[in-house]
């Protein structure tokens, strides 16, 4: 499966949309993704790749619920994290390296995965006990608005924008072990004398940062089409 971009017309027809990454590791990544794709045995396909990707956030989400008994469960979660990337991330990469492209087929299942998978792991999170439950949904619901976002804006204009200025899914992901690593010393920290949920305070500020995302991204595609569009 390849996570191509794809805009589709009234008949059907496909063309690839602009694919935009700006994040801090996005040209190390893809030099390192292209390399690991070159030297893949042949057992190795896109669609196993994407499976693994969608069972390893599902596992972080059960190792977080299980994190509410024994915090070493987030190591857990930093494999699954882990194999998330490879799964996620060089399933296009090896669909393009073997020239087996399936532009349609591979965004809709990739981005479907991704849905389901940012489900699962938010629900074990607001069971782990680090985190209220109602910042767990509310990280949910910004993730879910700046998707759908995104996912528009690749159908009405024909740019995928993979990143959010320098952040993308892997600096999220490096910042989540960060995170785990952090709560396996003590899973609070001060804020201006008051005791507090270190996960609530990353919750609340990752929220504000999706949001405000998908509102500044939103009002600039919305300006951009109405050039694009103008009245007659």
């Amino acid at each position: 499966m390849i996570a191509q971009p794809v805009v589709t017309g009234m008949q059907g027809s496909l063309r690839s949309a602009q694919r935009v990454n700006r994040s801090m590791t996005a040209a190390a990544e893809k030099r390192m993704l292209e390399w690991m794709a070159r030297r893949a045995p042949h057992w190795v396909t896109s669609d196993r790749l994407t499976s693994l990707g969608l069972a390893a956030q599902v596992g972080a989400g059960v190792c977080y619920a299980l994190a509410n008994w024994n915090r070493l469960w987030l190591l857990g979660v930093c494999v699954c994290l882990a194999m998330n990337w490879l799964g996620d991330s060089m399933d296009g990469t090896l669909a393009r390296v073997r020239r087996q492209q399936r532009p349609r087929y591979g965004f809709y299942v990739d981005h479907v995965v991704d849905i389901f998978g940012a489900v699962a792991m938010m629900t074990g999170m607001a069971l782990s006990g680090l985190v209220h439950p109602q910042v767990a949904i509310a990280m949910l619901i910004a993730f879910l608005l700046l998707s759908a976002e995104s996912y528009l804006a690749t159908h009405t204009l024909g740019l995928f924008q993979m990143s959010q200025g320098v952040f993308g899914p892997t600096e999220i992901r490096i910042l989540l072990v960060i995170g785990n690593l952090a709560l396996l010393r003590s899973p609070f920290t001060q804020l201006f004398g008051h005791t507090i949920l270190l996960f609530d305070l990353g919750g609340v500020i990752a929220t504000a940062g999706m949001t405000a995302m998908a509102l500044i991204t939103t009002a600039r595609h919305t300006a951009e089409l109405y050039r694009q569009e103008p009245l007659p």
